[in-house]
């Protein structure tokens, strides 16, 4: 008889199901921020200033809105991550590993909700 189950138990699933939730609605309310800082044109007073230091604000000023705009995406692709791990969670496929075919560990699965892979065959990827 083997020790290894197939997958999680529907208790299990509605558990990490709420934990999922809560992760997206963090996620959506810092992507939020994000956008509405990287919206945010303010003008921050360097008008009376002289033009170089102008010249550096503007240019910090690019240099935030690009980063912004980096976390944006990465914040869009996590809440993705997250959306399809709900769908997984659905189809009673959450937590199986899709190269191996084993149990992800719940202690994984609460670290990184939205993870496919076992550590195991993460490392083998490298």
């Amino acid at each position: 008889m083997s020790d290894e189950r197939v997958r999680y138990s529907d208790a299990d699933l509605q558990e990490f199901k709420a934990v999922i939730r809560e992760k997206i609605e963090k996620a959506e309310r810092d992507l939020q921020l994000i956008r509405e800082s990287f919206i945010n044109d303010q003008n921050n007073g360097t008008d009376d200033t002289s033009p170089t230091f102008k010249a550096f604000e503007e240019g910090a000023e690019t240099l935030s809105k690009e980063q912004n705009s980096i976390l944006a995406g990465r914040q869009e692709k996590f809440l993705r991550d997250l959306k399809n791990a709900l769908i997984r969670i659905e189809n009673k496929t959450y937590g199986i590993c899709r190269v191996t075919g084993k149990l992800i560990p719940k202690e994984r699965l609460f670290a990184v909700p939205h993870a496919t892979l076992s550590i195991e065959a993460k490392n083998m990827q490298k």
